[in-house]
């Protein structure tokens, strides 16, 4: 009853819509034929309430309102209000009842219906804790209620029982210490998850419009026989790549970047790293490392873990312009709370002298393009690229400061098991196309489409286009291209359904996937003969993409 998802929603077939399409996630969903009877099915259990704004247009919600006033202290029902399309500002009345359902979501319509579902999960979440807090309390409340019964019961042996009693009391505030604790790590969790989100969905657009320019600047710089543009195509092109490692930096912190995840050994790439960064930090700073073990293994990305220390390394020697002490420390660690699975974890450990963080904004260091430097000292993505490697790896990054007196950031890495280094003979796979080939290109963005197919005339190919994927298959035939490249993300059938149905007209048809979402993963789709293709690429990117697809 306490799971159930009421529905208010009297006019046409909105209850019964809304209610399909949450069965889709096996909620039971109960429609009320106006707010009386909502009232009441509160009163028998619920976990959430959607209700639509027309709804509570009339006065006959005022057993509703006050069921709400009534709540015990541990509840604050939440409810999903389902408001229509608007013009200007939400009327007085409108804005009160509002105030007076207290814990309200407010969704505008139209709204497709996974917006629905995820706030319709979340509200059941927040419940799901209400409850949880209604049965710490029932607990609290029964035990006070034992220790009054055994107080009665046992008078005369109170002497006896009051240094157990205050034991029993230490234990328990230090069990609400710890939770309040655990419960802000999990806050500052969500927050970053949504800020990740938010991130990289920016950077993956920004990939595309980088790309286009990108690239045509390289094209303006071949065919031109003028030193001042091609001088001046040259910086824009640097600028586009200084745009493209801002983008890959957002894309860490998503956890939406490509890393290269492998068995990395941390004792040794940071031996290995002793000397950039001693010549980084300067002579005014003191150096040390020290390790609990020979090796400590994890799996991470061993270019990005480098950036990431070093990182580190030059915010503590930013923060210590008089010179201090530098020391970075790997030890090994048990998970430290609900944040992190369950598991032994490898903790890159460095520690400065430094100046510290102010304690207000503690909580915000993570966060992209915060930044406690001067305006020009520094982007604001050093400390949130560190997160986002350490969350990407399977772990977390930790910072404690205090004014004054230093600042630890603490690189949280799952251990794994040592791995013995392996060799691989290298192969020569660019084989150069040999003769005319054929390259088909599906892509839906106009700009982009042009800018593919400008650049592989150029690169002495054949090329065909199409602006969707349905109307790319269709050309496959006629055409008979020797590689076909194809966008991911396109309207109506995107890059992966373009290429299961381009398989089966021809089987042994090279592909490149081209994509600005640096999180594809083609391994795990079964489609052979395929390149990703991640964009923005330079021009010589395109071109050996190209061949080692004609080679394959």
């Amino acid at each position: 009853m306490e799971q159930r998802v009421l529905i208010l929603a009297p006019f046409g077939r909105d209850a019964d819509v809304i209610a399909e399409v949450l069965n889709k996630d096996h909620r039971v969903c109960v429609a009320c034929r106006d707010t009386n009877a909502l009232t009441e099915a509160l009163n028998a259990g619920a976990g959430s309430a959607l209700i639509t704004e027309e709804a509570l247009a009339d006065e006959h919600a005022v057993r509703l309102f006050n069921w709400l006033e009534q709540q015990p202290a541990w509840s604050d029902f939440p409810f999903i209000l389902l408001a229509a399309m608007r013009v200007g500002h939400r009327s007085a009345h409108g804005i009160e009842v509002l105030e007076r359902l207290g814990n309200v979501v407010v969704l505008e319509r139209p709204l497709n219906s996974e917006t629905l579902r995820r706030a319709v999960a979340s509200a059941l979440r927040a419940r799901a804790r209400q409850y949880e807090s209604r049965r710490h309390l029932a607990e609290r409340i029964e035990a006070q209620e034992a220790l009054v019964q055994l107080n009665d019961s046992l008078e005369s042996r109170i002497t006896e029982r009051t240094q157990e009693l205050a034991s029993a009391n230490n234990r328990l505030m230090m069990e609400i210490h710890e939770r309040s604790k655990v419960q802000a790590v999990l806050v500052q969790s969500q927050k970053m998850e949504a800020l990740g989100q938010l991130t990289g969905g920016i950077a993956h657009d920004f990939n595309n419009l980088l790309n286009v320019i990108m690239v045509n600047a390289e094209l303006i710089a071949r065919v031109s026989g003028d030193e001042r543009i091609r001088g001046m195509a040259a910086t824009v092109k640097r600028a586009t790549e200084r745009g493209a490692k801002l983008t890959g930096q957002l894309l860490t912190f998503s956890r939406n970047s490509n890393l290269d995840l492998k068995a990395v050994d941390v004792v040794a790439l940071l031996q290995g790293m002793r000397d950039i960064i001693t010549v980084s930090l300067g002579s005014g700073i003191h150096y040390t490392n020290d390790f609990e073990g020979d090796e400590m293994w994890t799996q991470a990305d061993a270019n990005q873990l480098e950036l990431a220390v070093l990182n580190l390394a030059i915010n503590a020697r930013d923060a210590m312009p008089g010179g201090g002490q530098l020391s970075i420390r790997v030890k090994e660690r048990a998970a430290p709370d609900q944040t992190l699975v369950d598991g032994r974890y490898v903790v890159i450990e460095v520690t400065d002298t430094g100046s510290g963080v102010p304690p207000n904004v503690v909580s915000r260091v993570f966060d992209p393009f915060f930044t406690t430097k001067p305006i020009g000292k520094g982007t604001g993505l050093g400390l949130s690229q560190v997160y986002g490697i350490a969350r990407q790896a399977g772990g977390t990054a930790r910072l404690f400061s205090e004014e004054g007196v230093g600042t630890t950031v603490e690189v949280w890495l799952p251990l794994r098991d040592r791995v013995a280094p392996q060799t691989t003979e290298a192969s020569d796979t660019e084989a150069n196309a040999v003769g005319e080939k054929r390259v088909l290109v599906i892509e839906d963005d106009s700009e982009v489409r042009a800018m593919l197919v400008e650049s592989l005339k150029m690169l002495g190919y054949n090329v065909t286009e199409a602006a969707d994927g349905r109307a790319g298959l269709n050309r496959l035939q006629d055409d008979n291209p020797d590689l076909l490249m194809v966008d991911f993300a396109m309207p109506g059938m995107n890059g992966i359904d373009v290429i299961a149905e381009a398989r089966k007209l021809r089987r042994d048809l090279p592909v490149i996937l081209a994509t600005g979402y640096a999180d594809i993963d083609i391994s795990g789709l079964a489609v052979e003969r395929c390149t990703v293709l991640r964009k923005p690429f330079q021009l010589d990117d395109l071109a050996r993409t190209i061949r080692l697809g004609l080679a394959a």
